[in-house]
């Protein structure tokens, strides 16, 4: 079965617990701004059992429009999953701050270090912009990365992003997440 964008769910646990250390061994814990980070810190204890697993599936799959007690903003997250593995993840932002629309953008993703270089991060990123589009009412879609990250800048330019500038390390991007329609060329104006 193919790689599929799904909510997050408890079917996973293994491999997204393996995917976790992965990350971790990584550096993804330093990672300032950064939702898996974050998770990564306050999780990493309780989601070794198969009640703190589901405990964080239900904490981040819950109403993701409702106001966050923790000042961020509202979120949805899917999970990249195949063949009942975890692959990775995409963070919806439902809005931007003004620090999300300097450095964050509307969503963030993430593939776990034994899946890249595989076109995970390209098609989760394809995937994901209908679900911006039509799910979250998020077009265009901005999304970042840091400047020395080669790799996420072609993902990004591969599924139509559209340089604007660089502010600070991030490079930040425009996409249309609305495809166009058949024979025609994609809107490249914001």
């Amino acid at each position: 079965m193919s790689p599929q964008l799904t909510a997050p769910t408890t079917r996973v646990h293994a491999s997204f617990l393996a995917a976790m250390d992965e990350f971790r061994a990584d550096g993804a814990e330093r990672v300032p701004h950064s939702s898996l980070a974050r998770e990564l810190r306050t999780w990493a204890t309780r989601w070794r059992t198969a009640e703190g697993f589901a405990e964080y599936v239900d904490a981040i799959a819950g109403a993701p429009d409702e106001e966050r007690a923790d000042g961020m903003v509202p979120k949805t997250t899917r999970w990249w999953v195949a063949d009942g593995s975890y692959l990775g993840r995409v963070t919806f932002r439902h809005r931007l701050t003004d620090e999300l629309l300097h450095y964050g953008g509307h969503l963030g993703y993430a593939v776990r270090p034994s899946a890249r270089r595989r076109g995970h991060a390209t098609a989760m990123l394809r995937a994901a912009l209908p679900v911006a589009h039509h799910e979250l009412g998020i077009d265009p879609v901005l999304v970042t990365c840091d400047h020395t990250n080669t790799g996420s800048r072609k993902v990004i330019e591969a599924c139509g992003g559209v340089f604007e500038d660089r502010r600070g390390e991030k490079l930040r991007y425009w996409i249309h997440a609305a495809a166009p329609a058949v024979g025609e060329q994609p809107h490249r104006g914001f």
